[in-house]
């Protein structure tokens, strides 16, 4: 079961703020559906990771004692993981990139829409309000006919400001910051297999995203959140 953290101060914007229940009671919805193969929910996010090698060999784990590495180390530069999950299927991909501009989105949203969900009519992508994640980028990566194409299978909702938490992707991004990502990768390549590892363990374990926050809860919980409409 995964529950939001409504006791993060930060995350929660100020009173009466209709943007934010507008735009969280429209993800909340999407959650409630039912599965349907032909439009799969899909949660969407990423984050940087910095590349960092080691200026000596780290010494073995013994008995007793874990791996452990020296205080210095030297930049090799980013990466950028992206990370998508299909919360009422349990399965989940996460592609390693060395960018994440506008065309990086492009090509992924082309690949989940080719490659992951050939069959599907259109997909209901759930993700945050980054400004390369818009139509738009779709018409700066591929010729006007491929974007429009790859725009009409996508059904776009958006996470509010101070939001985030209402996006599983994000969840399973903080599992996979926890369980993956707490040592060093020298490399781009060293990144990439250790975080499809992570993916395979993870699907195969990992088989479904009990949500139970619905917008019922959030007119109670959260109702501070929503205008006060005097009669």
């Amino acid at each position: 079961m995964l529950k939001p953290h409504l006791r993060r101060c930060w995350c929660i914007p100020p009173d009466a703020d209709a943007e934010f229940v507008a735009r969280m009671e429209d993800v909340l919805d999407v959650y409630c559906r039912p599965y349907d193969p032909r439009w799969p929910q899909v949660c969407l996010d990423e984050q940087p990771v910095q590349l960092v090698g080691e200026t000596r060999v780290p010494l073995p784990p013994a008995p007793g004692r874990p791996e452990c590495y020296d205080y210095e180390y030297e930049r090799h530069g980013t990466a950028n993981i992206f990370l998508w999950v299909e919360p009422l299927a349990g399965r989940r991909h996460v592609p390693v990139t060395e960018r994440r501009t506008a065309v990086d989105w492009a090509h992924l949203i082309q690949n989940l829409v080719d490659v992951q969900y050939p069959e599907a009519e259109g997909i209901r992508l759930v993700l945050d309000n980054l400004n390369t994640h818009r139509i738009a980028s779709l018409y700066a990566a591929f010729p006007p006919e491929e974007a429009r194409r790859l725009a009409r299978k996508l059904e776009l909702h958006y996470t509010p400001k101070h939001g985030s938490w209402l996006n599983i992707a994000e969840i399973e991004l903080s599992a996979l910051t926890r369980q993956c990502l707490g040592r060093r990768f020298g490399d781009f390549a060293a990144l990439a297999a250790a975080v499809a590892a992570w993916e395979q363990e993870r699907n195969q374990r990992q088989k479904g995203v009990d949500w139970r926050f619905a917008t019922a809860d959030a007119r109670i919980k959260l109702k501070r959140l929503y205008p006060q409409i005097k009669a």
